[in-house]
């Protein structure tokens, strides 16, 4: 059974280069065999947060948020690729993220982080970590750090020159235990249903 994975990113500006990982991460993550589906909360153009999906009646949800809840539910794992603003993560994502809750709890959640300078998105990375464990999420331990990504992937998101070469020899390792937990979290929930 091929692993379900969401790759979520949530850059609004009109020259966005966080993109490439994003398209890194899809790629490399499908030739695993993992059925991967990009979620770019620009596109699903969520307004900001007034009220939560589970604070619509039932069915009366917007459709893009009815639709994007249901791939959540459906997902096995998600992967989130932060920028960072002022050592703090991006908001079109973060906007994303808390339309929605017990759609996103018992499954494992892996952070890709990037900057146009050197340190990483490091500071944004770290940040998501307790965002996303509050949300109900297992954070795995491996994250990538891409900067500057102008150096490190290309338009098309394929690697280049030596940051290219070490983001290849970081992500088997992101992606090993990224796919270990959605492997326990789905067999476990195979088992036994969730507490709450």
């Amino acid at each position: 059974m091929a692993d379900k994975i969401l790759v979520f990113y949530g850059s609004y500006r009109s020259d966005r280069m966080g993109v490439r990982l994003a398209d890194y991460l899809v790629a490399r993550l499908r030739s695993r065999g993992a059925d991967v589906e990009f979620i770019d909360a620009k596109e699903v153009g969520l307004p900001m947060l007034d009220r939560m999906y589970k604070e619509y009646p039932k069915g009366s949800a917007p459709e893009a948020m009815e639709a994007l809840a249901g791939k959540i539910r459906a997902a096995d794992a998600f992967v989130f690729v932060t920028g960072e603003y002022n050592w703090g993560p991006q908001p079109g994502l973060k906007n994303l993220t808390d339309h929605f809750l017990e759609e996103w709890f018992w499954r494992p959640a892996a952070i890709a982080s990037y900057s146009a300078g050197r340190f990483s998105g490091v500071r944004s990375g770290t940040v998501w970590h307790s965002i996303l464990s509050e949300m109900g999420m297992v954070v795995v331990s491996s994250t990538l750090a891409v900067g500057p990504i102008s150096q490190t992937l290309d338009a098309d998101g394929q690697p280049t020159g030596p940051a290219g070469q070490s983001l290849d020899r970081a992500f088997g390792r992101f992606a090993d235990d990224l796919a270990w937990w959605t492997e326990a979290a789905r067999a476990q929930r195979s088992r036994q249903p969730p507490p709450f």
